[in-house]
């Protein structure tokens, strides 16, 4: 469990001494008294705050206070939530794994015979603070799979809700295009208070859903649910998902949640999404890409810490600063970046990436029975060929040991974000709940988490949680 909050345990207790017994808040007339009033919130160090530093785990950024709270930060104070510090989290949200961080790995809750297991990244403190009940809730970020793999490898509830639907603004960009605030706890009952409270249109942020749009949003789902009411969910099994890494207990979790949701009268699809076998690839063009204009202006002058060390001769100014105060992942991924946008690679790289980008969507929209309710496009598959949701694992694997990863090359790190990814590049709602059912018996004895994917039409993330509810329900009595 170790480097789980930045800075140490210390900040938390800082923010609880402000607020000793839970009941003072309650008493606080200037509070409302909601789901969230009094309970404590751990913070991604990617996400501003006026309380604590934001440092997203980076030496160029150490020490930097924020002079102001994010958006979502803002409302859940607003709602009576304490915010109980700033969690570990790979340097700018760069990673799989949570250890590339200033304030070295965070490791998993869970320990075996040969040591520590990766908690997943890049949300991987938030995941754990989670996991050990250091929190009520937590909030982390997500790009390319970065709340929902730590989710799989803590056992734990991790939603990334639809693209633009919560608010970026006090959040430090990785991939504009991406990057969305999501949830980790416990259940999902927890998951959907947090998430009601910080969705909703912020003018300050230029990728919000305008309240429009939104009624757009809402009233195609309104139509698609009345068609749905009462009947049997019909559920998508993409079988590009089924990959020869997939790992034998991660398949077989896999098959007895869709046994045991077919038992309850649902019905199970197969379907194809070609353009899954080049989401992965898209994306570490795409995100790199992005970064690599992001994270510019971190350069001793505009923003961050200026190096101490004198410059060598001919370089330029930013040169050293950059060069002590960034990690080795954030400049490879600055590099790879820079160079699939330079006039010689973009036609190559960057747009062919854009391309498999709409074609990710493309095979997404042709599956759900509910219509994109943004593109305006009809698919011409038949009804009876079209699912509510699709099912998939997480992760191809339970969580690696954190000694394991050193002997990784990067693409193989790369890989485990297979089954998260597509559904970022698509800005789809997508959670991981962790599988119970089928954990003390069976072939093969299930010692770590696996994490299981709901993933539905954009703007249909109440029925991702509505699913992810019964699901859990599903699996109590399913145990008992």
């Amino acid at each position: 469990m170790g480097n789980m909050f930045c800075g140490g345990v210390r900040q938390i207790l800082q923010v609880r001494s402000i607020y000793p017994d839970q009941r003072q808040i309650s008493d606080n007339t200037d509070l409302k008294n909601t789901p969230l009033t009094g309970k404590p919130i751990a913070v991604k160090d990617n996400i501003c705050t006026i309380g604590f530093p934001t440092t997203c785990a980076s030496a160029i950024l150490e020490g930097f206070q924020s002079p102001y709270n994010a958006h979502v930060i803002q409302k859940l104070e607003d709602a009576g939530a304490i915010i109980a510090g700033k969690t570990n989290l790979d340097e700018f949200g760069m990673g799989s794994h949570s250890t590339h961080s200033i304030f070295g790995p965070v490791h998993n809750a869970l320990v075996t015979e040969q040591g520590p297991l990766s908690a997943g990244g890049s949300s991987g403190g938030s995941a754990v603070a989670i996991a050990t009940d250091q929190c009520w809730a937590a909030l982390g970020t997500d790009t390319g799979g970065s709340v929902r793999l730590p989710a799989a490898y803590t056992g734990i509830v991790g939603f990334k809700p639809s693209y633009g639907l919560v608010s970026r603004y006090g959040v430090v960009a990785y991939a504009n295009s991406m990057d969305t605030v999501g949830v980790l706890a416990a259940d999902s009952k927890i998951v959907r208070q947090v998430f009601d409270q910080v969705r909703g249109y912020d003018a300050s942020d230029p990728t919000s859903v305008h309240p429009s749009t939104l009624k757009r949003i809402y009233e195609t789902v309104k139509s698609h649910k009345v068609n749905t009411k009462g009947k049997p969910l019909r559920i998508g099994v993409p079988i590009e998902y089924n990959i020869e890494e997939l790992q034998p207990v991660v398949r077989s979790a896999w098959l007895e949640v869709l046994q045991l949701l077919q038992s309850e009268g649902h019905s199970i699809l197969s379907v194809s999404l070609p353009a899954t076998k080049l989401a992965l690839s898209a994306y570490y063009i795409i995100a790199p890409a992005e970064a690599s204009s992001n994270l510019a202006k971190y350069d001793g002058v505009r923003f961050g810490n200026q190096a101490k060390e004198k410059g060598v001769p001919g370089n330029v100014l930013f040169a050293t600063t950059r060069g002590k105060g960034l990690g080795d992942e954030v400049r490879k991924r600055i590099l790879l970046g820079a160079y699939s946008l330079s006039a010689s690679a973009i036609d190559n790289y960057f747009i062919q990436a854009q391309k498999v980008r709409r074609m990710v969507q493309q095979d997404f929209d042709r599956v759900f029975a509910m219509d994109h309710p943004l593109n305006g496009e009809r698919s011409g598959n038949p009804v009876s060929e079209k699912v509510d949701l699709l099912l998939t694992p997480t992760a191809p694997s339970t969580p690696p040991t954190l000694a394991s990863l050193t002997s990784r090359s990067s693409v193989e790190t790369y890989g485990d974000d297979v089954m998260t990814v597509p559904a970022s590049l698509a800005g789809l709602p997508a959670l991981s709940l962790p599988i119970l059912i089928g954990s003390n018996h069976g072939e093969q004895k299930r010692t770590s988490p696996v994490g299981i994917q709901v993933i539905a039409q954009y703007g249909d993330d109440d029925m991702v949680l509505e699913f992810a509810g019964d699901l859990e329900r599903l699996m109590q009595s399913d145990r008992r």
